[in-house]
């Protein structure tokens, strides 16, 4: 009956003290955390399934560097302020990555990185549609990803 017992009794406990602890609260906190259960098990996605997990903390390690020198990028940028010729826009990008947790985390690395935002997924054509902060080479942008994130997601998770 209930999926997410902790959960369940953690958004019993978080209605109870927003609203105060009356009957009343104590029922209406107890259907909406049965209700918000009942909906997460709905939602729970397929177990990921990991070919090469050990190259984890290299994607680790290498988004974690694209993140710091994004942000030294990113503040210069603002610091100095744009040289001619430099823009921001929006850039389509062709996948092969079909793997939906791998595509969600592709999501969660490029959208953490300062400078760029992952805004659509096209499952049609597999494209996704970025916006970029210094958008000077799009063919650069496509084969960053490509090469340096787009690969090792599909050894891991392939």
């Amino acid at each position: 009956m209930l999926p997410y017992p902790i959960l369940t009794v953690s958004l019993i406990l978080m209605w109870l003290l927003l609203n105060g602890f009356t009957l009343g609260q104590l029922i209406m906190g107890s259907l909406v955390a049965v209700f918000a259960s009942w909906a997460m098990a709905s939602l729970r996605p397929d177990k990921p399934k990991l070919k090469k997990w050990w190259l984890l903390p290299k994607l680790f390690f290498i988004v974690l560097f694209d993140i710091i020198l994004s942000n030294v990028t990113v503040a210069m940028l603002i610091i100095r302020g744009r040289k001619k010729g430099h823009k921001s826009g929006f850039l389509t990008i062709p996948l092969e990555l079909k793997d939906r947790t791998a595509l969600a985390l592709l999501a969660v690395i490029l959208t953490s990185t300062p400078g760029s935002v992952w805004l659509e997924y096209d499952s049609y054509d597999g494209s996704i549609l970025m916006h970029v902060l210094d958008l000077e080479e799009e063919e650069q942008w496509v084969a960053t990803i490509k090469n340096r994130y787009e690969k090792l997601l599909m050894e891991i998770f392939a």
